[in-house]
């Protein structure tokens, strides 16, 4: 897990045309669920079955429809930071420009897995120009189209094979793992300060898949956990604290390894799009979500009316998903935060969570005949059987019907919150497939 390619390069070389046609591979688990954003610059991929995750920088960085150079010193600084191999776009028509060169020197310097990508050779017209980009000094280039997809294929085989491999990638024991991630300044190093920094000895560090996510181990209190710490939590380095969305792709790396994420909040300032970011991948990854609104005690009207209508707010905002626990909090003065590591390990247990069959059926079967699938063309949708997968990393239910593809998605939702009627499953998505009996 937590396999990071970076996709760099100026602008209009066709890197977010190349970013669509990656995770494009993946269409069928990818589902792109209404409400979430920034969708079209983080994605998953699956090759040769390995998957990965891949990041259009360029969506990342303001202006980057402008040739601002600085903007793109932020894009190749954050590949070289976070990524596993970095895919440096250009434009095969073009040639080599002066922003192509820069680009190059400063990766060569970083000593990353570097691939250089040719495009737009839409015609293989384009082929004898490619000798030209060895020029940069970072080996041979692949000629692709993004457009049609030509040379793809060849170029993953290669990103696969420079892949690191390792798979001692998990801590040993099965214990649950929790990412704390958040925008900045949301008090995310507050929360592991005041987790952490009371014993230092129960702390263990075990490095992770990478430099940057390390699992800390917290066993007192009758927890026993392992923390996802993200390189932002400790270490500022050379990033400036007002570029948000270094936060967000710090927090992919933390979120991918994680079972469960504490979201942070700034009561102070209410939910942002940053935070709707953060949820999106966490959505995107199916993993189990306790919501901290942090800084409470900072807020002026703590009344019982003005809590109901920020947890409303963060719900709409969430929305579809909105059964999710959300706790109101301070990590400065320590108020609730026992509290946010007990509903994080009760969202760990509703993962788990296996129904038996029977009693499966019996609930739902009496909720469908109560309202059964609407009737499509004269025609009826009959559900016959429920059936729950086994060690399904996200709860999975399976419906075997004979119209499977005329389930709508109300429908759809009728039957999911019947689901959660019956069984607490607050905290984690949970999938519905209908399958033909």
């Amino acid at each position: 897990m937590g396999r990071l390619v970076a996709i760099v390069g100026r602008p209009n070389v066709g890197k977010s045309t190349l970013f669509n046609r990656l995770t494009q591979t993946r269409a069928a688990i990818v589902n792109d669920t209404s409400g979430t954003t920034r969708d079209r610059q983080y994605g998953k991929m699956d090759w040769a079955g390995m998957e990965m995750s891949v990041v259009d920088t360029g969506g990342w960085v303001a202006g980057s429809d402008d040739v601002f150079e600085s903007e793109i010193n932020k894009q190749v600084e954050l590949a070289i930071e976070e990524a596993d191999v970095i895919l440096f776009v250009v434009d095969i028509k073009n040639g080599i420009t002066d922003l192509d060169q820069h680009v190059a020197s400063i990766l060569r310097r970083s000593g990353k897995k570097v691939l250089v990508v040719t495009n737009k050779d839409d015609n293989n017209e384009s082929l004898y120009a490619e000798a030209e980009f060895y020029a940069l000094g970072l080996g041979q280039p692949y000629s692709i189209s993004a457009l049609n997809g030509t040379g793809t294929g060849d170029l993953l085989d290669e990103v696969v094979r420079l892949m690191p491999t390792e798979e001692g990638e998990r801590p040993v024991e099965d214990l649950p793992r929790f990412a704390i991630v958040g925008r900045p300044n949301a008090g995310k190093s507050s929360l592991v300060n005041a987790l952490m920094d009371q014993e230092r000895n129960i702390v263990t560090d075990i490095a992770g898949t990478t430099r940057d996510s390390i699992y800390a181990r917290y066993n007192k209190f009758g927890f026993d956990f392992y923390l996802v710490d993200t390189a932002g939590i400790r270490k500022k380095g050379k990033v400036t604290e007002d570029i948000e969305y270094y936060s967000v792709l710090r927090s992919i790396r933390a979120i991918e390894n994680s079972d469960v994420c504490v979201l942070l909040i700034d009561a102070t300032r209410g939910i942002e799009s940053q935070d709707v970011n953060i949820f999106s991948i966490i959505q995107k990854n199916g993993k189990g979500l306790v919501v901290l609104v942090n800084k409470w005690d900072l807020v002026a009207d703590k009344s019982q009316a003005a809590l109901r209508h920020m947890e409303n707010t963060i719900r709409e905002r969430f929305a579809p998903f909105t059964d999710f626990p959300i706790i109101f909090g301070s990590a400065l003065t320590k108020q609730r935060i026992y509290k946010v590591l007990q509903t994080a390990i009760d969202v760990y247990r509703h993962r788990r969570t296996e129904i038996p069959t029977s009693q499966l059926n019996n609930v739902l079967q009496a909720a469908i005949a109560a309202y059964p699938p609407p009737a499509i063309k004269g025609k009826y949708v009959k559900i016959k059987y429920i059936t729950m997968l086994k060690n399904a990393y996200t709860p999975t239910f399976i419906f075997f019907c004979n119209l499977p593809q005329w389930i709508r998605d109300p429908y759809k939702r009728y039957l999911e919150n019947k689901i959660r009627e019956n069984w607490d499953f607050s905290g984690t998505i949970i999938n519905l497939f209908f399958r033909e009996k």
